[in-house]
């Protein structure tokens, strides 16, 4: 009698393993995207350009996969200090990754911003590259098609042979999945490089600061999005705490880059900066699995995005 061993049973697909990172200009869906097919929210996202700075990478698990999506920060022309850096984290994400997903949204047309990252795109040659179309939810089906066709329209001009095209909406949960099923044959066979449950290997203090300072984001005016950082000095837990009843302290500065940008944070007797607070305390908690006492305080860090010391200083 002939034991099957999983090495002799020629139905058992290989184990596969590897990087994928989602590329697109700022907003085109990058964060939502990861944090769908990761089922967690491991990216911070937000409705105003550019908020990723760090690449955040979500691991999905499938019992005969593993895809650890990188998240980078959206390529665009850069302005400041930050903006250079920030390109050239994408840039060199983009060499040491085994499949590149270019975000498009179908709700806008291809425009400059587009055609710049392709065009760098096609540079990379033997990286396999997944057009994906996102926020599908905000268009019609004609739309769609038009879109669709513009994209490989685009790879032709370019000399970009897309592995596939796919559209998505991970707000409206359509074909999320189907995305990890295109991605995961263009991995290399692999065993897994993450421990099973691991979502992210962020260090938590990062992920901490990211939750900050994208509840800081929210319902600020326009000219605050950029001007924002977030550095946790410390998180320990609270002495001679019962064992049931544990709590975490965490001190955190919020960084500006004007005095005159304090009062927009804080807000009318400090309500703004409470509700910050609040709001960030929620995600902490169910990311970290513990109670947390929030120390919040705004500091000015003038003009950090155009100093290099001062980049160093807050992470960059």
């Amino acid at each position: 009698m002939s034991v099957r061993t999983p090495e002799t049973d020629e139905n058992k697909a290989p184990h596969r393993a590897g990087f994928a990172c989602f590329v697109g200009r700022p907003n085109a869906g990058k964060s939502t995207l990861t944090n769908a097919l990761v089922g967690q929210k491991v990216a911070i996202t937000s409705n105003r350009p550019q908020t990723t700075r760090h690449t955040v990478r979500g691991i999905v698990h499938r019992p005969d996969a593993q895809l650890i999506l990188v998240d980078t920060p959206g390529l665009h022309k850069p302005r400041t200090l930050l903006g250079e850096r920030l390109n050239d984290v994408v840039r060199t994400t983009w060499a040491e990754v085994d499949v590149i997903g270019f975000c498009l949204p179908a709700d806008q047309k291809l425009g400059p911003g587009d055609r710049f990252i392709a065009k760098e795109l096609a540079e990379i040659k033997k990286t396999p590259k997944v057009a994906i179309v996102t926020k599908t939810d905000l268009v019609d089906s004609k739309t769609l098609a038009e879109q669709l066709i513009a994209i490989d329209q685009l790879g032709k001009e370019l000399g970009i042979e897309w592995a596939e095209i796919v559209p998505v909406s991970a707000v409206g949960d359509k074909q999320v999945q189907l995305v990890a099923d295109l991605l995961i044959p263009l991995l290399p066979q692999s065993p897994p490089l993450y421990p099973e449950g691991d979502l992210t290997d962020e260090p938590e203090m990062v992920m901490v600061a990211e939750l900050i300072r994208e509840a800081a984001l929210e319902g600020v005016r326009d000219e605050l999005p950029h001007s924002i950082a977030v550095v946790v000095e410390e998180m320990l837990p609270r002495e001679n705490r019962p064992a049931d009843r544990p709590l975490l302290d965490i001190h955190a500065n919020v960084y500006i880059e004007r005095p005159s940008q304090k009062g927009i944070i804080i807000g009318p007797k400090g309500k703004r900066l409470k509700e910050v607070g609040m709001k960030s305390r929620k995600h902490i908690e169910a990311l970290l699995g513990t109670p947390v006492f929030l120390d919040l305080h705004v500091k000015v860090a003038k003009d950090w995005q155009r100093d290099p010391k001062q980049l160093r200083k807050l992470g960059f």
